[in-house]
């Protein structure tokens, strides 16, 4: 999947600066929604990962029934994690 094309089919644009926070939580709803019925594992996923990328996601302990997935979810969770001071 492609991350711009699933920003824009969510959010209306490519520029998330420029979204107010109705427009946002509208996308992200959207997204949930989406995620919450995919059936297809890697759509899921990546549904979830810019879930992950925008604050939004659920814990991936609760969004994925496959412990493979889970451990996936995890270690991308950690590769996007902002750095601490």
């Amino acid at each position: 999947m492609d991350l711009d094309t699933l920003i824009h089919h969510y959010f209306g644009t490519d520029d998330l600066d420029a979204l107010s926070d109705d427009a946002l939580a509208r996308g992200q709803e959207a997204l949930a929604i989406d995620f919450g019925i995919a059936q297809e594992p890697g759509r899921r996923f990546a549904l979830w990962a810019l879930m992950q990328m925008m604050g939004c996601a659920p814990d991936p302990d609760t969004a994925f029934e496959d412990a493979e997935e889970r451990r996936a979810a995890w270690r991308f969770a950690r590769m996007t994690e902002p750095p601490r001071d």
